[in-house]
């Protein structure tokens, strides 16, 4: 399904390319709302979906099972280091995984193989506000 580029679509775009990492769509769409756009949260849902698709937009599962996206900074396959804190997302290479993959799934007679890594982590600005507010610092 082609989606109609709307003034409402490309906001969304504006905004999830603002945001600093990862961020749900229920966030995005709280920033939006209190930005007193209007668009709804069904709009903000089918947005992304449709920038994920095309490959516009990176879509990860949190570890707590929640959807989010970022704006898609590479091409093509890629992992990221993302921050449980604050969201924060790096593009890392990992050819290690790349290389570990494609030798299990050959050694099991698997062909074609995907896959998906991103590792979960805490940034060094959210360590260091962790360590002032215990007062090991």
């Amino acid at each position: 399904m082609v989606q109609r580029n709307t003034w409402q679509r490309e906001r969304v775009r504006e905004a999830l390319s603002g945001a600093p990492g990862f961020v749900s769509a229920q966030s995005l769409h709280a920033t939006l709302r209190d930005e007193n756009t209007g668009i709804g949260l069904a709009t903000v849902y089918r947005t992304l979906a449709g920038l994920a698709a095309r490959g516009d937009a990176d879509s990860l599962q949190s570890p707590d099972g929640e959807n989010l996206f970022r704006a898609c900074e590479t091409r093509g396959h890629h992992h990221h280091l993302i921050c449980r804190s604050c969201g924060k997302a790096v593009e890392i290479a990992a050819t290690d995984v790349e290389e570990w993959a494609q030798r299990t799934a050959a050694q099991h007679g698997f062909s074609e193989a995907e896959h998906v890594v991103d590792i979960f982590g805490i940034c060094t600005e959210c360590a260091h506000a962790r360590a002032r507010e215990r007062g090991d610092e």
